[in-house]
């Protein structure tokens, strides 16, 4: 109390509280209606300090309030300050919220599609655009005092992360850098490295979760505790996580537990749903249905909530079992806010192109409190779903883990199916920061006193495995950081070579290899240690036995040298004989999954292409397209094929036949079984091993037999120790290895890059030529094949349609591979400059494994992607919605987004193509108006 203090104390505390208003933070703090968290004001101190500030804190705990205070102080100060984000979502939401606080006048907007106000004192940005306006050097950097980078820990995405690095590394000195982050393990290093490229940087890390989250599994008709009630639920407290017994319980039962699923009644399978009849009687617990899950949530009051399914068709099928279900979350009054809010946000949409859209099924979703949320659906579409989330008239979305990026749609609750998605390339345990960043978004500050994740059972569920996960709540920042052709130009171009690589070995990439060469020197010298107590062990009284192991070691490896040259060789033979098929062809696979009769469709080779273009489809052999007896048309390859095959009978293949159409299928496949099922294929005979008469192998076995050490009577064991002696060696050079690898590595790279481009005439020592200055100006995944292609006039004279789904070869990636039949593409011209893309693109493949350009490490020029050419020029020819998606086969969320992504790289070719004797630039920009139309031209911002 003031009145148990002296005078001198109230006096002394009368300064601190003057001393307190007189600071920037005292106003600012003012505009909350809460007090701000202890990590949120230790890091606006810093900030006013002059302070650079990297904040680690989980999801949902305020870290944008810091970001918030920097666009305070550029404010107060007369500077600018710019708010960069990882998405466009992310961005237009920032964008709004920093409007309606300081005004839409001192607030812009710059992403790919929206510039709005581009020169106010504060714009929110994605970092792609900062780094572009960096290289660019563009005015609007100057009097740039904050920079506010959202969401830092995108570095490690391994397709973008690189572009925060050249951020960073690129900012002026004069530029304050605020890192917002989630909880990493290794904020402490990232935070070294900060200190390093960017001054005095204050660390700030919080594993303080505002709002406490508990964690639960629901299964059959209960819904567990995870952990026992006594421990630290909510990370609250130190208290020790113990898994709740009932749940480890429950899994030791239900795993003991038999089922047969191939049970038979009456002669006849069990269909499906009188299985999971079945398990339930003989079983205690399930898996609940989605409907369930709501339902239950709804009961015990943990609605709103998230369900991340980890696909797009899976959120989609969710919505509509809930709707078939009749499950109705919102009353009269609330579906009728709902229409209104939908019907003001889709006024804009033409009534033709909602039918296309599923607009009617859509509200009516949304009318009973439930939406789907996925980069399939159109964005006015997730828009909405994210604005009625916020204002409580949609309760249960069902989301793809996209959500959990940093969009503002926090839930009382979160629940997780399963605990396995789809990776891109194969189907993966989620990590325990994937966990972390989904379960997140439980817990509305201010709104809720805890938030729930929900985790339902699944069989062969490990409750300990799921605590592991739940309990590990950081994971590691890992710079995905590498050079690139367009970053090797500006950079040379700005700074010089000499320069350029330095600044290159500052990366963060470079700071966590050279750190972490220092653990494998230690790990080599343990190695050398070891070696000497080997040496001793396979030493032998009657000679050399390094000598003698190192004879069975030439021995073994001659032998399987010659294992290797026979597989080549009837590999070999296996790919003659594939280049003979012909469409028509009746073969029978030797092995595989698709082992058996097969029609060819197409035998797989490449028009005018011959073997040995490294990333190319041809270059393990030919791939022929068949159909199987089963009825299944697949693209075969070599693996399939380890002896020679040959054509067992001809078939003449329907005019009409469709590889998509199941009834095509059908017929063929029985025309197939019907014409050569009776064809017994003969065995082939194995040749005689080139072992048995090897030169080479008869003198060593001979060797061998008359070295001294043969007749040791302890001859093995010393051979065992000689074994475990040459493995520790190869394994200590391997580590000596990596630690040259590990040192200097972007420089290394950035060397090979500035070769190939000296090669090409883009860069002269430290000039940059004219084709160089024209590849600055293309950033993207193919900025050197865009950029060649420009050069070698490959475009001009095409229409902007035309031009339009060349582009598109250079941005398009399909979701997964169709192995079924090639892309749809335009005919005439666009057809002749795609085919001539690929071979550039061939010839630039070449010239990158020449200059050892790897791919593999993310270094390098992908093959061209044309499966979203036909769309796009259907699109820019003027081709209704309905047309054009029912012929792409896409949703219209991914039709869009390609579109701009489309546009926006054409923007860049429209800057950067020849101004003289030449139609590039003009239809560059003549395809972006053809495209930026109906769907593609809503724009996200008011």
């Amino acid at each position: 109390m003031t009145e148990d203090l002296s005078p001198a104390e109230r006096f002394a505390a009368a300064r601190v509280r003057a001393a307190d208003e007189a600071t920037a933070l005292a106003p600012f703090r003012r505009m909350y209606a809460f007090d701000l968290d202890p990590f949120q004001l230790e890091a606006c101190q810093a900030l006013e300090a002059g302070k650079g500030v990297l904040v680690a804190a989980p999801t949902g705990s305020g870290k944008t309030i810091v970001g918030e205070f920097a666009v305070h102080l550029a404010l107060q100060q007369g500077r600018k300050c710019f708010y960069t984000t990882p998405i466009k979502a992310l961005s237009n939401q920032k964008y709004t919220d920093l409007a309606k606080r300081y005004g839409a006048g001192r607030v812009g907007l710059l992403t790919g599609d929206n510039s709005v106000n581009a020169d106010a004192p504060v714009v929110v940005m994605t970092t792609e655009v900062l780094r572009n306006m960096l290289y660019a050097g563009s005015q609007s950097l100057v009097n740039l005092g904050y920079v506010v980078m959202d969401e830092v820990h995108y570095l490690s995405d391994r397709f973008r992360g690189a572009v925060w690095e050249e951020v960073i590394i690129h900012l002026p000195d004069s530029v304050t850098l605020v890192s917002l982050s989630a909880t990493v393990s290794n904020a402490e290093e990232f935070g070294d490295w900060l200190d390093t490229v960017r001054g005095d940087t204050e660390v700030i890390v919080s594993e303080h979760r505002p709002v406490p989250l508990w964690q639960h599994v629901m299964a059959g008709r209960r819904m567990y505790d995870l952990f026992e009630e006594e421990s630290d639920h909510g990370g609250r407290g130190t208290a020790r996580r113990e898994v709740n017994p009932d749940l480890v319980r429950l899994a030791r039962m239900e795993n003991q537990r038999t089922y047969n699923p191939r049970d038979r009644r009456r002669g006849k399978m069990i269909r499906e749903a009188d299985r999971e009849r079945e398990r339930r009687q003989r079983s205690r617990v399930w898996t609940p249905g989605r409907p369930e899950v709501i339902e239950r949530l709804d009961a015990e009051g943990l609605l709103p909530a998230i369900t991340f399914i980890f696909s797009r068709a899976g959120c989609e099928a969710a919505v509509q079992q809930c709707l078939y279900a009749g499950l109705r979350l919102n009353d009269e009054d609330a579906r009728a806010r709902v229409r209104a809010i939908v019907e003001e946000r889709t006024a804009a949409i033409p009534t033709e192109d909602l039918n296309v859209l599923g607009y009617y099924e859509w509200l009516e979703g949304l009318e009973r409190g439930i939406a789907a949320h996925h980069a399939g659906m159109l964005p006015t579409f997730k828009e909405v779903v994210e604005e009625l989330f916020v204002r409580g008239l949609v309760k249960a979305v069902f989301a793809t883990e996209t959500l959990a990026l940093g969009i503002n749609m926090p839930a009382r609750s979160v629940v997780l199916e399963k605990l396995v998605k789809w990776n891109g390339e194969q189907h993966a345990d989620i990590t325990p920061g994937e966990y972390t960043q989904l379960t997140g978004r439980a817990g509305r500050r201010g709104i809720d006193i805890e938030g729930h994740a929900v985790v339902l059972w699944q069989r062969a569920m490990d409750p300990a495995a799921l605590a592991g996960l739940a309990g590990t709540r950081t994971y590691p920042l890992r710079s995905s950081f590498k050079p690139s052709y367009n970053m090797a130009v500006n950079l040379v171009q700005q700074f010089g070579r000499h320069r350029s690589r330095e600044l290159l070995e500052t990366s963060f990439a470079q700071f966590q290899a050279d750190r972490s060469v220092v653990g494998i020197s230690r790990q080599v010298q343990k190695n050398e240690a070891g070696l000497e107590g080997y040496r001793e062990g396979m030493t032998c009284h009657l000679g050399d036995f390094e000598e003698y192991a190192r004879l069975r070691r030439d021995l073994k490896d001659r032998e399987t040298e010659l294992a290797k040259q026979g597989a080549a060789q009837r590999r070999a033979a296996a790919a003659v004989s594939l280049e003979k098929l012909k469409p028509g062809d009746v073969i029978h696979v030797p092995t595989g999954k698709f082992a058996g009769l097969a029609l060819v469709l197409d035998p797989g080779i490449p028009a005018g292409r011959t073997n040995g273009h490294r990333g190319f489809e041809y270059h393990d052999g030919p791939r022929p397209l068949v159909l199987t007896a089963e009825r299944q048309v697949k693209r075969l390859a070599s693996i399939d094929f380890p002896v020679p095959v040959e054509a067992l009978e001809r078939m003449r293949i329907p005019k009409s036949f469709n590889p998509r159409s199941p009834q095509s299928r059908r017929d063929l496949a029985s025309a197939l079984r019907t014409k050569a099922g009776h064809i017994v294929p003969e065995r082939h005979r194995k040749p005689r091993s080139a072992a048995a008469d090897d030169r080479e192998i008869a003198r060593l076995r001979a060797e061998l037999r008359a070295h001294p050490c043969h007749g040791c009577a302890e001859r093995e064991d010393h051979a065992r120790w000689a074994e475990r002696y040459h493995r520790l060696q190869r394994d200590t050079r391997q580590l000596e290895h990596r630690i040259e690898g590990r040192t200097n590595t972007i420089a290394r790279t950035f060397d090979r890059i500035v070769a190939l481009l000296t090669e090409m005439d883009y860069l002269r020592d430290d000039e940059v030529t004219e084709h160089g200055r024209r590849l600055a100006r293309l950033y993207g995944e193919l900025d050197l094949l865009a950029s060649e292609c420009l050069r070698d006039g490959v475009w001009e004279g095409l229409d902007p349609a035309e031009l339009a789904a060349c582009v598109s070869a250079l941005v398009y990636e399909s979701r997964q591979a169709d192995d079924a039949v090639a892309p749809k593409v335009p005919g005439g011209r666009a057809k002749t400059a795609l085919g001539e893309m690929v071979r550039i693109w061939g010839r630039l493949d070449a010239l990158e494994e020449d200059f050892r350009i790897n791919q593999a490490e993310g270094v390098g020029q992908r093959e061209p992607d044309l499966g979203f050419a036909w769309a796009v020029h259907q699109w820019a020819s003027d081709k209704s919605l309905d047309e054009v998606l029912r012929e792409a086969e896409m949703p219209a969320g991914d039709f869009v987004r390609w579109s701009k992504q489309v546009i926006d790289v054409l923007g860049q070719i429209a800057a950067a193509a020849p101004r003289e004797n030449s139609t590039v630039a003009k239809n560059a920009r003549k395809a972006v108006d053809a495209l930026l139309r109906g769907v593609v031209a809503y724009s996200s911002v008011g």
